[in-house]
């Protein structure tokens, strides 16, 4: 373990492993490209507090991309939900710091409850969409509060 109790990130990837493939992290471009090495475009921040969402606060599965959904965690480039901007694009998605899931048995607004009501286990802040379907969790540093909550 790192100093603070804090898993290292190749302990953290390790335990990871055993709820989550990195292909359901991160979008089909990227996995087609880098495969197993995908892990390294995600913050080490964002995955212990994933590791930590999974395993200690909502204890169910958590569904990010599938066969049917391919960018609700990291997105680059050539995704369609940043190709097609605009504007400059630089959301949690796209740094690396942020999944869209489906929890297993719950619907959003009660996994939004569930880790509001726990957040004192989270290890880092953390930002929850509200009004949306899915739990978006992300770890962009905008705040010292355990949970800020915003709409798109």
């Amino acid at each position: 373990m790192a100093p603070g109790n804090m898993p290292t990130r190749k302990e953290t990837i390790n335990a990871l492993k055993g709820y989550f493939k990195v292909r359901e992290l991160v979008c089909d471009h990227t996995y087609n490209k880098w495969g197993e090495q995908s892990w390294q475009f995600l913050s080490t921040e964002w995955l212990q507090t994933l590791l930590v969402l999974r395993r200690d606060i909502l204890q169910t599965g958590m569904i990010c991309n599938n066969s049917s959904m391919h960018q609700r965690g990291l997105r680059c480039n050539m995704c369609n939900l940043v190709s097609t901007k605009q504007k400059v694009y630089l959301s949690a998605h796209v740094l690396g710091q942020a999944g869209d899931f489906t929890v297993v048995g719950m619907t959003a607004d009660e996994a939004r409850k569930r880790v509001a009501e726990k957040a004192d286990m989270l290890p880092y802040p953390v930002r929850m969409e509200e009004g949306v379907s899915w739990l978006h969790i992300d770890t962009l540093p905008v705040s010292d509060n355990k949970i800020t909550f915003f709409t798109d």
